[in-house]
């Protein structure tokens, strides 16, 4: 894992059961898993107007907010980031079409 990605989590750590008011993180933990995922979801819809206006900055601010926002909920639920790359490994290699029917059994 990179060491931005690993520094990003270990601060995202640490506002969980932090004061509300003392950082946004800790206003999404305190505010639920549902906002937080709902804010997941606003940026991912930020992301692909972004990606529809063919600006590469935007689509890089944006990118950046769907990858914060989706730690948040990842912390949340209480998944290590390491946890997604080693699905991401175990799916190289593997074809996408067999992939997603492997998932519908």
């Amino acid at each position: 894992m990179s060491e931005t990605l690993a520094r990003l989590e270990a601060t995202i750590a640490s506002r969980k059961g932090a004061d509300p008011t003392s950082s946004y993180v800790a206003s999404l933990f305190a505010r639920g898993r549902g906002r937080i995922a709902r804010k997941l979801g606003e940026e991912a819809i930020e992301t692909i107007v972004a990606a529809l206006s063919e600006d590469k900055a935007e689509i890089v601010g944006e990118a950046a907010d769907v990858i914060f926002h989706l730690m948040v909920l990842l912390a949340d639920a209480d998944i290590p980031l390491t946890d997604v790359l080693a699905e991401l490994d175990r799916r190289e290699g593997v074809s996408g079409h067999d992939e997603k029917a492997a998932r519908a059994v």
